[in-house]
């Protein structure tokens, strides 16, 4: 068994904090950024909905299956995103990390990786998963890319594997990492923080 709990993971580019209701003015100013709530392939609360997503989060925290964290820009101090570890499976070690997003400016920045290093870290060093999982729509190629570029491995395609807001079915892609790849990734990802690409 795998005991998650709150806390808060730091790095010098992210800090990770649990999530609460204290955040909702920054999200809403967050999402903003870029529309986001926009992207059809992905569920991002509109502004008026923070405040009940942010509710669910806790909710299902509460029941044991998730821990919602804040992202921090450090810089300013402010909440720029959210990141979750979800579908927590405590007996078999495992857990998945996504409902993540991030306003458009701290996108494809060093914050994300800093935000995975830190997740994957915790998971794998201080829990002692076994696998962590990532899942992202077909139709996400950004995120694809991204959960390819941290070096997780494809496991597969589970086909019309749920129905989306607008009606759609989605293909959910799934990847993980292994115990036994986390060294590796682990250098992967450090070399990218320490040699980050020019930001748009």
């Amino acid at each position: 068994m795998i005991n998650i709990t709150p806390c808060v993971l730091e790095g010098p580019h992210a800090r990770l904090e649990p999530l609460s209701a204290h955040y909702h003015d920054d999200l809403v100013e967050a999402v903003r950024d870029g529309e986001l709530w926009n992207l059809w392939y992905t569920f991002i609360p509109t502004p008026d909905r923070m405040q009940a997503e942010i509710e669910r989060r806790l909710q299902l925290q509460a029941q044991g299956s998730m821990l919602p964290f804040a992202v921090i820009d450090p810089g300013t101090g402010q909440a720029v995103g959210m990141t979750t570890y979800m579908n927590i499976d405590s007996a078999n070690h495992r857990v998945e990390i996504g409902s993540t997003w991030y306003r458009r400016r701290a996108q494809r920045s060093a914050l994300n990786t800093q935000c995975k290093r830190l997740l994957l870290s915790h998971a794998f060093d201080a829990l002692g998963c076994i696998a962590v999982e990532f899942r992202t729509h077909w139709f996400n190629h950004a995120s694809r890319n991204a959960i390819e570029r941290l070096g997780a491995k494809l496991d597969g395609v589970l086909r019309s594997h749920q129905m989306a807001a607008n009606g759609s079915i989605r293909d959910t892609v799934v990847y993980s990492i292994i115990a036994s790849e986390w060294p590796a990734v682990r250098a992967h990802l450090d070399h990218q923080l320490a040699h980050p690409r020019p930001t748009r």
